[in-house]
């Protein structure tokens, strides 16, 4: 290594003791008071779990359809599941660091699976209506549609966040903005939580794929949050930060659910079969491993094919979680250097890798192409096209007595009547990202003359 390297190297480093911090957004000048005996972290678990944003996810759609006659994943249960090996993560990685560095012992290190838990619960927060197609709607509302007449009237930065929209950025702003009524800091959030769900440390004028961190309005606390942890700017690059380290764990927790997940839903729905989905799943396994997986089967007298592929799936979980341990412990310079590359899962051992990349494109062809998926995408993409016309022709008109019926259906939490054109129309886009699925469809049809209350 070139003595250039060696510096570039050690400067960048970050630490465990700054990385991990109780400080709360919103409340720096209280932070020495305490309340209860929880811990900081859980009381950030605990604060998502009670909040409306978190209750609304049991009506948005994961990948399939709901409701339906047959259970599969909502945002809801996804977020639970992903918290639940989020936690796994995090113990197990805390766990075999300590007992390499024996001066993080007795720290908040400690508490690093309920960091990742918590923010596991807050990653989709943000997500609107109809998931990737809500996204794509609101995208292509400013750059295709009605909005592209807008972009004369706002700024380079607002125009960015909206063509770019993306449902981890909306997660950061809605967990930090202030909105009308709220205290400062958002949901109060500490530091080491914020930081570990935002999966792309840059603002949309660096979005790659439409992916991107957090807004501009954000911009500035994300800021503070990085300089109180340490987080890096990535070098030559003015909008980009090192990735936080936690935010691996969180990302592998959901790489890891959504994926085996998904086709244990479409095994449910039959667009697997039986023998198909024991094919993807004991492909992780070597010969033997499997071998034994089914003899526990038989031992234990399953019989009933979906509790099969239960038990099989938990068996992956099981391995990838391992397997992820295992990359982050062995890589935890790399990971504090900022030099990292990829995900966790992207440098697990041949065998998961290999069976999680056939899962990857077979998900993709089967599942994410099927009939009902893209029935789903189609009607939610329309659904979201038409609040977003309607809803920012009224905001830019609201002097139209339309306008005004409309304005007066937002909650007051939305500064939907401000001055500024840039915060009313953002206020239309947290007003609808905000809605349930089921509540997106309700307000489509009472504005389109298809649906009347019941008088």
């Amino acid at each position: 290594m070139s003595n250039f390297a060696e510096i570039f190297y050690i400067a960048i480093k970050m630490n465990w003791q700054q990385l991990i911090t109780n400080k709360r957004l919103g409340q720096e000048t209280r932070h020495a008071e305490r309340y209860d005996d929880r811990s900081e972290f859980k009381r950030d678990y605990d604060r998502l779990i009670f909040s409306a944003p978190f209750r609304r996810l049991q009506n948005k759609t994961q990948v399939f359809p709901l409701p339906g006659s047959i259970f599969v994943h909502n945002r809801l249960t996804h977020s639970l599941e992903v918290a639940s090996v989020g936690m796994s993560l995090g113990n197990d990685v805390a766990h075999e660091l300590i007992a390499r560095h024996a001066e993080l012992k007795g720290t908040l290190f400690e508490e690093i699976g309920t960091i990742v838990s918590a923010a596991c619960l807050a990653h989709d927060l943000g997500n609107p209506p109809f998931g990737h197609s809500g996204e794509k709607a609101i995208q292509t509302f400013f750059t295709e549609g009605q909005g592209l007449q807008l972009r004369e009237q706002v700024s380079d930065d607002f125009w960015n966040d909206v063509t770019h929209f993306d449902g981890n950025a909306n997660a950061f702003r809605l967990l930090t903005h202030r909105f009308c009524g709220r205290r400062d800091g958002g949901f109060v959030m500490t530091y080491s939580t914020l930081a570990s769900i935002v999966k792309y440390p840059f603002s949309s004028s660096n979005a790659k794929k439409n992916k991107f961190g957090f807004f501009s309005t954000e911009r500035d606390k994300y800021l503070r949050i990085a300089k109180e942890l340490g987080i890096p700017q990535m070098a030559g690059e003015e909008n980009k930060w090192v990735r936080y380290p936690l935010v691996y764990l969180v990302e592998a927790a959901d790489d890891i659910c959504y994926e085996i997940m998904d086709i244990e839903d479409a095994h449910k729905l039959k667009i697997l079969t039986f023998d198909e989905t024991m094919q993807l799943l004991l492909a992780f396994f070597d010969d033997e491993q499997c071998r034994n997986i089914l003899k526990r089967i038989d031992d234990e007298g399953i019989t009933d094919e979906n509790e099969k592929i239960v038990f099989m799936r938990a068996r992956v979980i099981g391995i990838l979680e391992h397997e992820c341990v295992s990359v982050f412990v062995n890589n935890e310079e790399a990971i504090l250097n900022g030099t990292f590359s990829g995900s966790l899962v992207d440098h697990i051992s041949d065998v998961p890798c290999r069976a999680y990349r056939h899962c990857t494109e077979l998900s993709r062809k089967r599942i994410y192409n099927s009939k009902p998926v893209l029935d789903v995408e189609l009607s939610g993409y329309k659904i979201m096209e038409t609040l977003m016309q309607v809803m920012v022709s009224a905001v830019v008109h609201p002097e139209r007595y339309y306008s005004k019926q409309l304005i007066q259906r937002v909650s007051n939490q939305y500064d939907i009547n401000s001055d500024n054109l840039e915060t009313r129309l953002m206020a239309v886009v947290d007003y609808i990202t905000g809605m349930t699925d089921i509540y997106a469809l309700d307000v489509y049809q009472k504005i389109n003359g298809i649906s009347l209350p019941i008088i």
